[in-house]
């Protein structure tokens, strides 16, 4: 007989196993434990359940192919360097480009050091996409099944191309290094040639907004704020999250909610990719920023005897020559010979004159990027956090994180060169390229990056700004690093950014998405009460009348605010040079730039941009909305929003239609507000949805929340999905 004693412990016993039971019980499905799914909730969002790390990689490659399988294939073909062989003569310069670069060879060799694990998971992923391609053929369109099968080399060569060759090397200046002008200044002066820009500036406006852009440049940027618990109503730890992309091609988010034993992560994938690039959990959260590194570098070569001065001698090329196939309308394939030259810098990307350029890329040595997101997505802490960062297997970006235990971390990431002299300016320009002096061949350690951890303000910030302006009071010393690390400026979004920080003693999680949607103008608040004084005291009598309209505009870019066309036609039509009377200055980084320098010559301006205004929309206080659309597929709704160089923290970038109006085709994209409470808040957007299939009704169905100023409310636990339940997969 069992003494009263042990009868307790065996009845304490039997509750605890019971409980224990129930517990696993009832989070057994969030653990992935019996199968994988998707559940597809009612906006297009996939929240993965996987038994293990390898099904939720393949589950990820089919979400993907259900909601971007036609522009996946056509992104994987291109970074194939086969695209013109695909679908014809339109993609021959983005063939080039991509084997010029050495992008399918490289990508073979990343997948050879990939670790087995990591290969296997990037497998699975390409081999989603192909089940759900050969199960779901008729969803395919016919001219991207070309592509298929897809395998994890593909995967490797998307990354690189978007990460190195699209985000880091912009294109389009590379493109412009081989541009004759860029060989005649070469010539005359090597530092002559300015072959890169950072940051925004307005300088920049009448590219972004104006009548005949052609092309529109591609424009990469963000917001992003961490705050402190002792800055928030709260007493939580905050994040925002905010990148400005294209709305096409490889710049769109891919929504989506992972999770299997050891993660259960919510967040954006770049689409094409595996991994959830911005994301949180339960404990911390992250999110990027472009930031202003110098990633890359041009050379200027002096040819000589089939080769290249290096060091007083003459240095051979590697070359070699590579097929291109490029399909005809007839379907035939036409052949051409590109001929690869390769210098110790790197690739030459335009020859003439006796004179070459070649590009020098940073990281192209590193290859484990995805493992470092997928241990940032793993992360339980900052420190585990910083275990996943430091490897710096990501070349650039701004990373801001936020946690539960209330610390806020600012990093200024990528692969900055240990150079041997210069500052940023000088190698903003063609470095000489026939002297060892010049080559970098290391990179500084994570402990030498800019980074800030919990600062006294409680809050960081970055609107693209370089990394000394992250938080006031500043921390950050740029004379405590080399010189070339980082330049020195602050346009006015940033300092809108860094102004809506420091209004509030604290701030809410409410307030935060109330800010984050402020279309206020700063370069409105800096010089507007100067140019309306101006303009009444020329005596002109339209002058006046603008000035009218001025005076009663807002200063925002909301949808009905009257003034901002005239206002905003105004700053694109001012000469660059000479805008203020005041430059800006490191010693005022919130207050300068100032004072319009030539206040008359202002005020020309405006008549001139009120005539215009007067001719096109008949009206001068038009309302902005009915000027400039939100517009994607089928949607076309009126925008609030505006360039960022008009120093608006909410961004939309412009491109003009027809009766002088103007679309949205890049700006806000992704938007996640997150408090760090128990259980974690969170409201999200992806502006434009989570599809571009044709025929899903996901496209542009959530541009109607953003004209409206709101985000959703994520769905992460497993009865919020299932009352949202919009459809389910089984694996």
């Amino acid at each position: 007989m069992l003494s009263k004693k042990s009868a307790i412990s065996i009845i304490l016993l039997s509750l605890l196993s019971f409980t224990l039971c129930l517990f696993l019980g009832i989070y057994r499905p969030v653990a992935g434990i019996e199968q994988t799914e998707i559940l597809w909730d009612t906006w297009g969002v996939p929240h993965i359940y996987a038994k293990d790390s390898e099904d939720l990689f393949e589950a990820m490659g089919w979400a993907q192919a259900t909601s971007h399988g036609n522009l996946i294939l056509q992104l994987y073909g291109q970074a194939r360097g086969r695209a013109a062989e695909y679908w014809g003569e339109k993609y021959l310069k983005s063939d080039k480009y991509v084997r010029s670069m050495g992008i399918p060879e490289r990508a073979q060799e990343w997948y050879e050091a990939q670790t087995p694990i990591m290969r296997d998971y990037l497998d699975a992923f390409a081999s989603g996409i192909n089940s759900y391609a050969k199960e779901n053929l008729d969803e395919i369109e016919d001219k991207f099944k070309v592509v298929l099968p897809v395998n994890g080399v593909d995967i490797l060569a998307h990354i690189q191309r978007v990460i190195h060759f699209n985000f880091l090397v912009n294109p389009q200046k590379v493109e412009t290094l081989a541009s004759k002008k860029a060989f005649v200044k070469l010539s005359l002066n090597p530092q002559s040639v300015g072959a890169k820009d950072s940051g925004d500036n307005l300088s920049a406006l009448p590219k972004i907004i104006s009548p005949n852009p052609s092309p529109v440049p591609i424009q990469t940027g963000s917001n992003a704020w961490a705050i402190a618990p002792h800055h928030t109503t709260s007493g939580n730890a905050m994040l925002l999250a905010n990148p400005h992309l294209p709305w096409s091609d490889l710049y769109l988010w891919y929504e989506a909610q992972l999770t299997a034993p050891g993660i259960d992560a919510y967040g954006v994938a770049l689409v094409g990719m595996p991994v959830l690039a911005i994301a949180f959990n339960n404990n911390l959260g992250w999110t990027f920023t472009v930031n202003t590194i110098d990633g890359w570098d041009s050379y200027g070569l002096t040819l000589a005897d089939g080769g290249y001065l290096w060091d007083g001698n003459v240095r051979p090329f590697e070359i070699e020559t590579q097929t291109l196939k490029v399909k005809q309308a007839d379907g035939t394939l036409r052949e051409e010979k590109l001929i690869i030259k390769r210098s110790i810098h790197g690739p030459v990307v335009g020859e003439k004159n006796g004179k070459a350029i070649a590009l020098r890329v940073v990281g192209l040595d590193k290859s484990q990027i995805m493992a470092q997101f997928w241990d940032m997505a793993q992360a339980n802490n900052l420190k585990e956090f910083e275990t996943a960062i430091k490897p710096l297997q990501l070349p650039m970006f701004t990373i801001m994180y936020a946690d539960k235990e209330g610390h806020v971390l600012h990093l200024f990431n990528g692969d900055v060169p240990i150079r041997d002299k210069g500052d940023w300016q000088y190698w903003q320009g063609i470095i000489p390229g026939d002297t060892s002096a010049t080559l970098w061949t290391k990179y500084h350690p994570y402990q030498d990056l800019p980074r800030v951890l919990n600062p006294p303000s409680g809050w960081l910030q970055n609107a693209n700004d370089p990394p000394w302006t992250t938080t006031f009071p500043q921390v950050l010393n740029p004379d405590d690093y080399p010189a070339y690390i980082a330049p020195k400026f602050m346009d006015f979004r940033a300092q809108r950014s860094v102004r809506m920080l420091m209004e509030k003693p604290k701030i809410s999680y409410e307030e935060m998405i109330v800010d984050k949607f402020s279309s206020r103008m700063e370069l409105a608040e800096r010089i507007l009460d100067e140019l309306i004084a101006a303009a009444r005291e020329s005596g002109s009598k339209l002058a006046i009348e603008a000035a009218d309209v001025l005076a009663a505009w807002d200063r925002k870019g909301d949808a009905d605010s009257r003034g901002a066309v005239l206002f905003s036609i105004w700053a694109i039509s001012m000469p660059n040079s000479n805008w203020f009377a005041t430059p800006w200055n490191a010693k005022s980084p919130l207050t300068t730039p100032d004072a319009l320098a030539d206040p008359a010559g202002a005020v020309k301006v405006l008549e001139a941009a009120a005539t215009t205004v007067k001719l096109v929309y008949t009206s001068l206080d038009i309302p902005w909305g009915e000027v400039v659309r939100l517009h994607y597929g089928k949607v076309d709704l009126p925008a609030s929003g505006a360039p960022g160089m008009l120093g608006s923290f909410r961004v939309i970038d412009l491109a003009p239609t027809t009766g002088g109006r103007f679309q949205s085709f890049s700006g806000d994209s992704y938007i996640a507000a997150i408090e760090f409470s128990d259980p974690v808040k969170a409201k999200v957007l992806n502006v434009y949805g989570n599809a571009t299939q044709p025929g899903s009704e996901h496209i542009g169905d959530q541009l109607v929340l953003y004209s409206r100023n709101e985000l959703r409310s994520v769905w992460r636990s497993r009865k919020e999905i299932e009352e949202h339940l919009a459809g389910r997969k089984v694996f």
